[in-house]
């Protein structure tokens, strides 16, 4: 099976940046036995557009999400997905357009992907802060993203954590001092640390 795949916007944002981004996405929130996936979710379960549209139309994406979370709680899930990169020929991963860092064990894995694969760019944005907060040291290559709308929203320092703002329109997103990361993914990880996304 595929463990990478693109969506629209992944699409998008391949051409206009002459890249070649690629996405990993489990369940979003919970699997269908009832194992959570965000952990640290809390208001944002409830506009969270990976439970919308095609993740929950198709049966098909569903089963496929299902199958990529069971992966990765293996120990095959790394060798697998530098085989996938590799074959990609990726230049970006981001890691989860649905779905978080749902245990410690489960980011060390992309730690170990990331620190194995130093000519890929990957990143992912994320309400599992607590994991991040303790002296946890990242790869140079992994760019993370705090998400507000966690239970753990207190942890983040709008000052200088790079983290991302969920805004009505494009007016309130820009008189706050946010990129807009709506439709171009990469602007996600600018050296502006005040990532604005609109609501849909």
């Amino acid at each position: 099976m595929n463990l990478l795949t693109q969506n629209a916007k992944m699409k998008k944002t391949s051409k206009e940046n002459n890249a070649k981004i690629f996405n990993f996405s489990i369940p979003a929130y919970k699997t269908k036995s009832g194992k959570v996936t965000c952990p640290f979710a809390d208001s944002c379960v409830k506009y969270c557009y990976a439970q919308k549209g095609n993740y929950t139309r198709f049966p098909k994406i569903q089963e496929l999400m299902e199958e990529k979370y069971k992966i990765s709680k293996t120990n095959t899930f790394i060798p697998l997905m530098n085989e996938e990169i590799r074959k990609k020929k990726a230049t970006h991963i981001r890691i989860h357009d649905s779905g978080d860092f749902y245990s410690l064990s489960y980011l060390q894995k992309w730690l170990d992907i990331a620190t194995q694969n130093t000519d890929i760019i990957f990143y992912a944005y994320t309400k599992s802060i607590k994991f991040f907060i303790n002296g946890l040291l990242l790869p140079k290559n992994l760019k993370i993203i705090f998400s507000e709308g966690s239970k753990n929203d207190d942890l983040i320092n709008t000052a200088k954590d790079r983290h991302a703002r969920i805004f009505k329109s494009k007016e309130l997103l820009a008189a706050a001092g946010y990129i807009d990361a709506s439709t171009n993914d990469l602007k996600s990880i600018t050296s502006n640390k005040k990532v604005g996304l609109i609501y849909h």
